[in-house]
């Protein structure tokens, strides 16, 4: 808040949750009353993510001087490939960008927007994309809304085009235009906008405008109470968008540490983005308490590539570059306190040369030893997971200021077996939540080919309508279902992500199946329209991965 004088002569103060923040008593319309000036900061995970990459590449990098006509990140995006990308990366976007095709930067701000209730609400997204792709002529309903309109192919978008629709077509003021405005983001906007109704429709019928064209002005004015973006702030989004692909196509190294580095954020979980990042060549490393930071770094040497080249398919994008090595404080039990406090002791003091010199020299307890152990976190030490579990509840007795090596010794551990596939991939989700080397699909592939589920990445090659059974893991949920009452599921599998249409017979009929199962066998019809896959559900089976990665539903 900006006020002409100390603020506290103006509004009643408190101190907030937050150390050294306050926060205003009144609200926003109340500040509002009085001319209080108010800015919106938004704290963007993504902005941390491009500083953390920026700083990894080591480049002089400014968002803002950015060139925006790189065909390479605009190819990426017309196949969808947004995983970890901002704002384009949810089930609704990736299933637009085949559609819309982005060619340039603006065509990214009409993404932004497109995918917004208020523009779905009001019919503009259909409409857009057959206008983009010349199946229907981009004229508005009326020659009096080709002033607010014809920037975006006769369909509105933005709140401004809302504000100057009702100027031109209803003959508001600025300031009636302004009301608007505010009832549109109002709480209260479904009852602004029907108060504002009939000053509408009058200003319409005196201008020539009535029926169908007056009542689908007013649709699309009242759908944007339902949140529409202004211009500017799709412009600021697109902006974000563009350096987070451009990072994702040539630095998908960088860009995959700064994603987990800023956790929580996004989409997807870190799992799904180690997996994506994977498949696009990048090499991820487990945490280790001689080589990890408390946050995921970059690993490489005097032969690494920096930057993948223009024209290189996306499985090489990230292949001879550095590799990613996750942090410590990935390791369950550790924390980033605690994780900053082995890299600061390590960084002073020299690499821990055993188990007891960690436990000594940071004073861990046997069930954080246990925990990087099971993350395979000594494994510079020559100790493997099993080794050091055992060694684990001794080093744990180790302490500073006791002598070296007086603590109870276990006995001579004895020859035990390497784990598996399935146990180390048991073992770093149970220790850090995901696993870098596998996919828990992968696990499950032998009863998929049984049943005659066809890999994900493998229907591209087949035809439109084709009778498929798929399988994976359960990554979202859409809850509720739409208006419709469809139902959206998200399934991933060793080669890919799909999205599954559910409709409201077979969710009910598969509703315990649907909503528990962490992986699931899905019986449908393959649709391939515009560059989407999308498959539509007969059936859902549950099947049992080694390990069930919790779906981040999304409503």
């Amino acid at each position: 808040m900006i006020c002409d004088r100390p603020v506290i002569d103006v509004c009643p103060v408190e101190w907030a949750r937050m150390e050294n923040r306050t926060v205003l008593q009144w609200d926003k319309d109340d500040c509002a009353a009085v001319a209080l000036v108010k800015f919106d900061l938004l704290g963007l995970g993504m902005l941390s993510a491009l500083r953390y990459a920026y700083d990894m590449i080591e480049d002089d990098l400014e968002l803002s001087e950015m060139p925006l006509d790189d065909t390479e990140i605009y190819a990426m995006l017309q196949k969808a490939d947004s995983v970890g990308v901002f704002q384009v990366e949810s089930r609704a976007q990736m299933a637009t960008l085949p559609r819309l095709k982005p060619e340039c930067f603006y065509d990214l701000v009409v993404e932004v927007a497109l995918i917004r209730p208020g523009p779905i609400q009001g019919g503009s997204v259909h409409p857009y994309i057959r206008r983009k792709k010349g199946l229907e002529a981009a004229e508005p309903p009326h020659p009096a809304m080709a002033n607010a309109l014809s920037k975006t192919l006769g369909v509105p978008l933005f709140q401004e085009q809302l504000m100057q629709l009702a100027i031109d077509v209803a003959g508001f003021n600025g300031a009636e235009a302004d009301q608007l405005r505010r009832a549109m983001g109002s709480k209260r906007s479904d009852e602004r906008m029907a108060a504002l109704k009939e000053r509408l429709y009058a200003g319409m019928a005196e201008r020539g405008i009535t029926g169908a064209v007056a009542d689908d002005v007013y649709l699309k004015l009242s759908s944007f109470a339902s949140f529409g973006f202004p211009e500017s702030h799709a412009i600021s989004f697109a902006y974000l968008v563009y350096a987070s692909s451009w990072l994702k196509r040539y630095y998908p190294a960088p860009f995959l540490a700064a994603l987990l580095n800023a956790q929580p954020m996004g989409f997807y979980s870190p799992q799904t983005l180690v997996d994506d990042a994977r498949r696009h060549g990048v090499e991820v490393r487990r945490p280790d308490i001689n080589l990890s930071d408390a946050k995921a770094t970059l690993e490489h040497t005097p032969d690494t590539r920096w930057g993948s080249e223009r024209d290189e398919p996306p499985h090489q994008w990230g292949q001879g570059g550095p590799a990613v090595r996750l942090g410590l404080s990935y390791v369950r039990t550790i924390g980033d306190d605690l994780a900053k406090r082995i890299a600061e002791h390590r960084a002073g003091g020299g690499p821990y040369r055993d188990m007891a010199d960690l436990a000594r020299r940071i004073g861990l307890t046997t069930a954080q030893l246990e925990a990087l152990a099971t993350a395979d976190a000594f494994a510079s030490l020559g100790l493997s997971r099993r080794a050091a579990l055992w060694a684990a509840g001794a080093a744990a007795q180790e302490r500073r200021g006791r002598l070296p090596g007086t603590a109870t010794s276990p006995n001579p551990p004895p020859t035990l077996p390497g784990m598996d596939a399935v146990d180390r991939l048991v073992a770093d989700v149970w220790a850090t939540g995901l696993s870098p080397e596998s996919h828990p699909a992968q696990f499950i592939r032998p009863r998929l080919d049984d049943a005659g589920a066809v890999p994900i990445a493998r229907l591209g090659l087949l035809d439109d309508g084709t009778r498929v059974r798929v399988g994976g893991i359960v990554t979202h949920r859409q809850r509720p279902a739409t208006a419709g009452g469809i139902t959206f599921l998200n399934l991933e599998d060793e080669t890919g992500m799909l999205n599954v249409t559910c409709s409201p017979g077979l969710w009910q009929r598969y509703r315990k199946v649907a909503r528990t199962s962490a992986a699931l066998i899905v019986r449908g019809r393959l649709e391939k329209h515009d560059g989407v896959i999308n498959v539509t559900a007969d059936r859902l089976d549950p099947i049992t991965p080694p390990v069930s990665p919790a779906s981040r539903d999304f409503r």
